[in-house]
Protein backbone atom coordinates (compact mmCIF):
# COMPACT_ATOMS: atom_id res chain seq x y z
CA UNK A 1 0.00 0.00 0.00
CA UNK A 2 1.45 3.76 -0.83
CA UNK A 3 2.36 6.17 1.89
CA UNK A 4 -0.21 7.45 4.09
CA UNK A 5 1.27 10.92 2.72
CA UNK A 6 0.75 9.66 -0.91
CA UNK A 7 -2.58 8.94 -0.77
CA UNK A 8 -4.38 10.83 -3.61
CA UNK A 9 -7.42 12.15 -1.25
CA UNK A 10 -5.55 13.20 1.24
CA UNK A 11 -3.37 15.41 -1.12
CA UNK A 12 -6.41 16.62 -2.52
CA UNK A 13 -8.00 17.77 1.11
CA UNK A 14 -4.60 19.55 1.54
CA UNK A 15 -4.81 21.32 -1.32
CA UNK A 16 -8.76 22.09 -0.77
CA UNK A 17 -7.38 23.42 2.29
CA UNK A 18 -4.63 25.70 1.30
CA UNK A 19 -7.19 27.73 -1.51
CA UNK A 20 -9.90 28.51 0.78
CA UNK A 21 -7.48 29.50 3.58
CA UNK A 22 -7.64 32.45 0.78
CA UNK A 23 -10.76 32.87 1.05
CA UNK A 24 -11.59 32.53 4.48
CA UNK A 25 -10.88 35.82 6.00
CA UNK A 26 -13.13 37.20 3.36
CA UNK A 27 -15.99 34.68 4.36
CA UNK A 28 -15.39 35.59 7.49
CA UNK A 29 -16.14 39.29 7.59
CA UNK A 30 -19.09 38.82 5.87
CA UNK A 31 -20.57 35.95 8.19
CA UNK A 32 -20.64 33.30 5.65
CA UNK A 33 -19.76 29.94 5.80
CA UNK A 34 -17.57 28.22 2.26
CA UNK A 35 -20.61 25.86 1.45
CA UNK A 36 -23.50 29.30 1.80
CA UNK A 37 -20.73 30.79 -0.72
CA UNK A 38 -20.85 28.82 -2.87
CA UNK A 39 -24.78 28.50 -2.81
CA UNK A 40 -25.23 32.23 -3.51
CA UNK A 41 -22.12 31.88 -6.12
CA UNK A 42 -24.54 29.12 -7.99
CA UNK A 43 -27.80 30.87 -7.51
CA UNK A 44 -25.53 33.99 -9.20
CA UNK A 45 -24.27 32.45 -12.04
CA UNK A 46 -27.02 30.30 -13.07
CA UNK A 47 -30.19 32.28 -11.64
CA UNK A 48 -33.15 30.85 -9.96
CA UNK A 49 -32.64 27.05 -9.14
CA UNK A 50 -34.56 23.57 -7.69
CA UNK A 51 -33.23 22.70 -4.40
CA UNK A 52 -31.85 19.63 -5.92
CA UNK A 53 -30.30 21.16 -9.19
CA UNK A 54 -28.56 23.50 -6.65
CA UNK A 55 -27.29 20.69 -4.05
CA UNK A 56 -25.88 19.07 -7.40
CA UNK A 57 -24.33 21.90 -8.75
CA UNK A 58 -22.84 23.00 -5.41
CA UNK A 59 -21.85 19.10 -4.32
CA UNK A 60 -23.79 19.59 -1.28
CA UNK A 61 -25.50 16.65 0.12
CA UNK A 62 -29.40 17.62 0.10
CA UNK A 63 -30.25 16.52 3.68
CA UNK A 64 -27.53 19.25 4.69
CA UNK A 65 -28.36 21.82 1.89
CA UNK A 66 -31.81 22.00 3.71
CA UNK A 67 -30.34 23.32 6.64
CA UNK A 68 -28.14 25.79 4.42
CA UNK A 69 -30.65 27.19 2.70
CA UNK A 70 -32.91 27.94 6.01
CA UNK A 71 -29.96 29.77 7.10
CA UNK A 72 -29.61 31.61 4.35
CA UNK A 73 -33.46 32.57 4.25
CA UNK A 74 -32.67 33.43 7.85
CA UNK A 75 -30.08 36.27 7.07
CA UNK A 76 -32.26 37.21 4.02
CA UNK A 77 -30.00 36.12 0.92
CA UNK A 78 -32.17 33.19 -0.54
CA UNK A 79 -36.14 33.45 -1.29
CA UNK A 80 -38.06 30.52 -2.45
CA UNK A 81 -40.85 31.52 -5.35
CA UNK A 82 -43.66 29.21 -7.12
CA UNK A 83 -42.41 28.48 -11.01
CA UNK A 84 -44.42 30.76 -13.41
CA UNK A 85 -44.26 27.12 -15.44
CA UNK A 86 -45.20 24.67 -12.93
CA UNK A 87 -46.79 25.84 -9.48
CA UNK A 88 -45.32 22.34 -7.94
CA UNK A 89 -41.85 23.49 -8.79
CA UNK A 90 -39.84 25.36 -6.27
CA UNK A 91 -36.98 27.84 -6.94
CA UNK A 92 -34.72 29.30 -5.09
CA UNK A 93 -32.89 32.51 -6.14
CA UNK A 94 -30.75 35.71 -4.46
CA UNK A 95 -32.28 38.52 -2.73
CA UNK A 96 -31.49 42.10 -3.42
CA UNK A 97 -29.25 42.04 -0.49
CA UNK A 98 -27.27 38.69 -1.15
CA UNK A 99 -26.73 40.36 -4.76
CA UNK A 100 -25.75 43.66 -3.13
CA UNK A 101 -22.72 41.41 -0.60
CA UNK A 102 -22.10 39.52 -4.11
CA UNK A 103 -20.92 42.45 -5.85
CA UNK A 104 -19.38 43.99 -3.57
CA UNK A 105 -16.83 40.98 -1.98
CA UNK A 106 -16.73 39.33 -5.59
CA UNK A 107 -13.67 41.89 -6.33
CA UNK A 108 -11.60 40.58 -3.36
CA UNK A 109 -12.34 36.68 -4.38
CA UNK A 110 -11.50 37.87 -7.55
CA UNK A 111 -8.23 39.72 -6.36
CA UNK A 112 -6.98 36.22 -4.16
CA UNK A 113 -7.58 33.75 -7.09
CA UNK A 114 -4.76 36.78 -8.85
CA UNK A 115 -2.65 36.54 -6.52
CA UNK A 116 -2.86 32.69 -6.54
CA UNK A 117 -2.50 32.72 -10.62
CA UNK A 118 0.77 35.16 -9.75
CA UNK A 119 2.20 32.37 -7.39
CA UNK A 120 1.87 29.71 -9.94
CA UNK A 121 1.65 30.74 -13.45
CA UNK A 122 -1.33 31.19 -15.92
CA UNK A 123 -0.89 27.73 -17.61
CA UNK A 124 0.05 25.75 -14.59
CA UNK A 125 -3.15 26.97 -13.19
CA UNK A 126 -5.29 26.43 -15.96
CA UNK A 127 -3.36 23.01 -16.34
CA UNK A 128 -4.27 22.28 -12.63
CA UNK A 129 -8.07 23.14 -13.68
CA UNK A 130 -7.85 20.96 -16.38
CA UNK A 131 -6.52 18.09 -14.29
CA UNK A 132 -9.43 18.37 -11.55
CA UNK A 133 -11.90 18.10 -14.54
CA UNK A 134 -10.69 15.10 -15.58
CA UNK A 135 -10.52 13.14 -12.02
CA UNK A 136 -13.73 14.77 -11.45
CA UNK A 137 -15.06 12.99 -14.45
CA UNK A 138 -13.82 9.47 -13.56
CA UNK A 139 -15.94 6.55 -13.48
CA UNK A 140 -14.71 3.89 -10.44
Amino acid sequence: MRKFDDSLPLKLLRAREAALNHFRPILKEISLTEQQWRIIRALNEYGALESKQLAECCCILSPSLTGIIKRLEQQNFIQRQKSTEDQRRVLLSLTEHAQTVFDEVSPRFEESYRKMTDRFGQEKMQEFKELLDLMANVKP
